[in-house]
């Protein structure tokens, strides 16, 4: 019986990574990479400003955050065939929204569609997905969807500016949302099969519960405050980096070239892993090894205006396996029959600092300059690499 209901999953896992990685690229490329290239056509032609049309996509990913647990409980409930596909809906209604609006609430409504799109879509509902059906086993999968998320931002800028270009933004909202409807879906609802049965869980003392929740509690606090610290660094770099460079002297084509070694550099990291992860070494190490090379990254950005090149090498490489350790640590650290559920606790602190890192940047750029805001990360990072090593610490405990 026990083979019977693991077979589907297992028969058909190369088929599901490489579906939900297609689906990855085009809910990443569609929801968060978005207001990249439509933002300022939006701000054009409505006369919003740019930074409230922007804050639509903190708005999302508040309400993303904000309901991030319940998501997890879902997919631990009932396996990740109904979110996702309930994600490709609420993603195709969003930008259904966003091409008919007119007024700016409006325009906020769309994007809190999409930050239920994003919570039951993006990279924790794949993971939790293939986290519910793989158990230990899913290390694999988890590495390898996110080689295809990499790019997303690779395969929809282009999509996005062509669109924009030739048929306008809320007509390249419309063709989102076709793609969600017509692709995603179909996709979600057929490639994803039941998830296995939950085993019964053994029966423990109450002194042995008690000393588990413990080591648990500790290894939950001491992990969600390094993602939450990573998700800040990357989220605020992500918006400002130009800008950034800028105020060292860089010309803007120069600092677009520049920022164009993080993406090449994430999904090379990412493949080295995949290697490297053959040996099935310790996720911790993983971990270990991201938040030191964005602290070294980050660091060299601060003190060096010679080796901004490499700096942006460092701090990709970091970033890129640091996905993967986000997906593959709580395997190993927690009850892998609870990680759908966990992956949702996660969440929430790491996407509500997504949503307010962009404000603070500009506001620590506007306080002191490029310089505050670089110190700012590279201190963040340094805190980063303390807190894993504790968590190094409690690991080996």
């Amino acid at each position: 019986m026990k083979a019977e209901v693991h077979t589907p999953a297992a028969r058909s896992r190369h088929v599901l990574v490489s579906a939900l990685g297609v689906t990855q690229v085009l809910a990443w490329g569609s929801s968060y990479y978005l207001p990249a290239v439509l933002a300022a056509p939006i701000a054009a032609e409505t006369g919003w400003s740019l930074a409230s049309v922007v804050a639509g996509l903190s708005c999302g990913l508040l309400l993303a955050g904000l309901v991030s647990p319940v998501t997890g409980r879902l997919i631990q409930r009932h396996g990740g065939r109904p979110v996702l596909a309930a994600s490709s809906l609420l993603l195709a209604a969003a930008h259904l929204q966003l091409a008919a609006a007119t007024a700016y609430p409006l325009y906020l409504l769309a994007w809190l569609f999409m930050g239920l799109g994003m919570s039951s879509g993006l990279y924790d509902a794949g993971f939790a997905t293939l986290g519910r059906l793989y158990g230990l086993g899913a290390r694999g999968a988890i590495t390898n969807l996110t080689l295809f998320g990499g790019f997303a931002s690779t395969v929809c800028w282009p999509l996005s500016a062509f669109l924009v270009a030739h048929e306008g933004w809320r007509v390249a909202c419309l063709c989102y949302a076709a793609i969600h409807l017509l692709i995603c879906l179909p996709l979600h609802l057929w490639v994803i099969p039941p998830p296995p049965v939950a085993a019964p869980v053994p029966a423990r003392s109450d002194r042995g519960q008690a000393h588990l929740a413990g080591q648990a509690r500790t290894r939950f606090i001491l992990l969600a405050s390094i993602q939450t610290v990573a998700a800040l660094i990357a989220s605020m770099l992500s918006v400002h980096l130009l800008t950034l460079l800028q105020l060292r002297d860089v010309s803007l084509a120069a600092a677009v070239g520049l920022g164009a070694l993080v993406g090449p550099s994430q999904v090379g990291a990412r493949v080295a892993e995949m290697l490297i992860g053959r040996n099935r070494h310790h996720p911790i190490w993983t971990m270990l090894t991201s938040v030191s090379l964005l602290a070294a990254g980050v660091w060299l950005l601060f003190t060096s205006q010679t080796f901004i090149a490499l700096a942006l090498i460092l701090y990709g490489a970091g970033n890129g396996i640091h996905t993967i350790a986000r997906g593959a640590l709580p395997l190993v650290l927690f009850d892998p029959q609870q990680y759908a559920a966990l992956m949702g606790k996660l969440a929430t602190p790491s996407l509500i600092v997504q949503a307010a890192a962009p404000s603070v940047g500009a506001l620590l750029l506007g306080a002191g300059g490029g310089n505050l805001v670089l110190m700012t990360l590279a201190l963040a990072a340094t805190l980063n690499v303390g807190l894993c090593i504790c968590l190094v610490a409690a690991v080996r405990r």
